[in-house]
């Protein structure tokens, strides 16, 4: 059977890149099934789930709902449900955690801040702490999106979670289904395609020890698309592998060429040109969907700015 998943692996397509853009996600449990658009197709009410993705709108914050692994009974009754929040962006990464029994307390949070890396709402509104437990693991299990992310995705976390991976968690949706089983990884932001349970514990192994794991990584959630595709660039030239050392300052340009400045923290910098295209031949960007070409971030060119010799 062929799958929108199979014809990109057969094709090659490349991941850097097609990460799903946010500065911070907000995470909310909603145990039983998920809809196609699952803030307002679950058992959570669809007002609140419509009024959180308008109050997250143009903020830089993205809200997913996540359920523990396993069964998923049709069960409407949620005594306490977990919620997390975290900021991506190098220099002030961080991951929140809070218990709530009224999740439309999430409406009171000051999402603008949210988006723009303060936690002060969620504290206030939750009694947040910072969360000290094991970084969180966050696979796409939403069928109802796409097939290719239930047949690939709920194995995945199931076997994450059997083998004793702490955080793991389904979410609804993160983009790329042709990339199944996707994963995000928090409080690093990452993003990853094509996982496997061997290659996930890897990762995870790395962001506790501060490191990124490039091999089949789609990008840092934090930087709009040129951005993911030029950091891991940048990083693929210089071996450079520290989570916080890479930032993109800026992005200029438009569709189908930019030019982004990668800048180190010990004070280098890389012009990096970054060119979109159309991956062919055309193939299903989702099951079900028409042939199509989706866009790709091919990078051309990566500059020194400051030479090696002179940095730090």
């Amino acid at each position: 059977m062929s799958t929108c998943t199979s014809a990109s692996r057969h094709l090659a397509e490349p991941l850097a890149g097609t990460a799903a853009t946010a500065r911070t996600w907000l995470l909310l449990e909603q145990p039983g099934p998920w809809g196609a658009q699952a803030l307002t197709s679950s058992h959570l009410d669809p007002a609140l789930g419509r009024a959180l993705e308008a109050a997250a709108q143009g903020t830089g914050v993205r809200v997913a709902l996540i359920r523990r692994p396993g069964r998923h009974a049709d069960c409407r009754k949620v005594h306490e449900r977990q919620v997390y929040v975290a900021h991506t962006v190098p220099g002030n990464v961080w991951l929140h955690h809070a218990t709530t029994t009224a999740p439309e307390r999430l409406l009171d949070l000051d999402f603008a801040a949210l988006g723009d890396g303060d936690p002060g709402s969620f504290e206030a509104a939750l009694q947040s702490r910072p969360h000290t437990g094991r970084p969180l693991a966050l696979v796409c299990t939403n069928g109802k999106r796409d097939r290719c992310c239930a047949l690939l995705g709920r194995p995945l976390a199931a076997e994450l979670a059997a083998s004793g991976v702490e955080g793991t968690w389904e979410v609804t949706h993160l983009g790329g289904h042709r990339f199944s089983p996707t994963l995000l990884v928090l409080p690093s932001g990452y993003v990853y395609g094509r996982a496997e349970a061997h290659h996930v514990k890897e990762v995870l192994h790395a962001v506790q020890e501060g490191r990124v794991v490039t091999e089949g990584c789609r990008g840092n959630s934090a930087w709009e698309r040129p951005g993911q595709a030029a950091e891991l660039a940048v990083r693929a030239a210089t071996g450079e592998d520290a989570a916080d050392a890479l930032t993109v300052l800026r992005t200029d340009g438009a569709a189908p060429r930019w030019e982004v400045t990668v800048a180190h923290v010990d004070g280098r910098r890389w012009n990096v040109t970054v060119s979109q295209g159309a991956a062919q031949p055309p193939r299903p960007e989702s099951c079900g969907s028409p042939l199509g070409s989706p866009a790709r971030m091919d990078v051309t060119a990566v500059r020194a700015l400051v030479p090696t010799a002179l940095a730090g």
